[in-house]
């Protein structure tokens, strides 16, 4: 039997939307480890020399799927599908203390993508892939007076 793999990951061309502009091409990293199931990040590269300078952002995989048909999320992150130019896209709404961006993710992309995760870790079989006591140990010795 061949094992199942641990991480994924693939490079994918968004779209920043530029309100009263041409939106701009940016390169991200979608990446999932099976042992954090319930997540995946995204790796948003940023364009300056160094090729590892990116900013990582982490969704619930839940909401990433939700919002391939339907509208999903609240607060800082939105995610709904619609088209553009004939294309289906996923709209990804980020809001944070520095700023607001609108993203424009090929739908083809991110379902082959969540797809590969549902077969590494299939929908409700999540809780196998976390140690639950390992992580409550990591809580316990970085709370403060404990």
């Amino acid at each position: 039997m061949t094992p199942r793999p641990v991480t994924l990951s693939t490079e994918v061309q968004l779209s920043l939307v530029v309100p009263g502009a041409t939106t701009l091409p940016v390169r991200a990293r979608l990446n999932y480890d099976v042992y954090d199931p319930y997540a995946l990040t995204v790796a948003f590269h940023t364009g300056g020399a160094d090729t590892s300078d990116t900013v990582e952002w982490t969704f619930a995989r839940q909401l990433l799927m939700d919002g391939v048909t339907a509208p999903a999320g609240q607060g800082d992150v939105r995610v709904w599908p619609t088209t553009t130019a004939g294309e289906g896209i996923v709209c990804l709404s980020l809001c944070s203390p520095s700023g607001k961006a609108l993203f424009e993710v090929p739908i083809a992309d991110l379902v082959d993508f969540l797809a590969m995760t549902y077969t590494a870790v299939p929908t409700g079989s999540e809780s196998e892939y976390v140690d639950v006591d390992g992580e409550l140990a990591l809580l316990l010795a970085t709370e403060p007076g404990v």
